[in-house]
């Protein structure tokens, strides 16, 4: 389920840096965009909102006198130029405090504590977005207690450990807490195949392949029985290869 949210900033470019780290995600939807605290506060009380990107210094009224107004308020990431903000926005319960400009790095670990106290602390964030030639997609998965970003181009393979999964890339290992159906469902189809139920492949990876084994750099991959047409056929068709 995608989180609701507002941005409330009075400087266009502020709401324009946070709606484009938004768009990367598949996990957060903008419901609408504040100039001020009293559009937020009317948007408040016709929709249903889990998240507001808040700005502090808002002529008529500021962040924080408008949280302070608002009974049950969604979860807050306050954004802001100002330091001297930071204690004060705490003993308001906020999520976090990100200071301007926000890099991309620092906006997703905000957005984990999002999910962490909303237990989904495990969600995966994908990057979404259409990208350029020059630019791979990825994804953060969570791991160690932070998030750690692994280029799509370079995973061979996703390995299911009961309630865990390994994501062996070109480069690194990564493992998660995570259930192998949620990366199913989250991974591009065309270039990834569910060929196990413990086993996930990267296409382009896959070097050879038998009637009961497929090859990618440094492993062999057992085909399970229930999956064993549905992937003949994929390759055999020569399916995105």
């Amino acid at each position: 389920m995608k989180l609701k949210c507002i941005i409330v900033d009075d400087e266009p470019l502020a709401i324009e840096v946070i709606e484009s780290y938004i768009e990367r995600l598949d996990n957060i939807e903008i419901v609408e965009r504040c100039n001020n605290a009293l559009k937020a506060f009317e948007i408040l009380q016709k929709e249903h909102i889990d998240l507001i990107f808040l700005d502090i210094q808002m002529p008529k009224l500021t962040g924080i006198d408008f949280l302070k107004t608002i009974k049950n308020p969604p979860k807050v990431i306050f954004t802001t130029a100002y330091r001297d903000y930071a204690i004060e926005s705490y003993e308001l319960d906020v999520v976090d405090y990100l200071l301007k400009p926000v890099s991309f790095e620092r906006f997703l670990k905000a957005v984990s504590k999002v999910f962490n106290s909303s237990g989904q602390e495990n969600q995966v964030v994908i990057q979404s977005q259409e990208t350029s030639a020059n630019e791979e997609k990825y994804i953060f998965l969570k791991s160690d207690k932070k998030m750690i970003k692994v280029v799509l181009n370079d995973i061979l393979y996703i390995e299911s450990l009961k309630d865990y999964v390994r994501v062996k890339t070109t480069e690194k290992e990564v493992i998660t807490f995570q259930k192998i159906s949620y990366l199913e469902q989250k991974l591009p189809e065309d270039c990834f195949l569910r060929i196990h139920r413990s086993f996930i492949v990267a296409i382009k990876k896959i070097e050879s392949y038998s009637a009961t084994t497929i090859e990618v750099p440094g492993k062999v991959l057992p085909i399970g029985r229930n999956y064993k047409n549905q992937v003949m056929t994929a390759l055999n068709d020569g399916h995105q290869l």
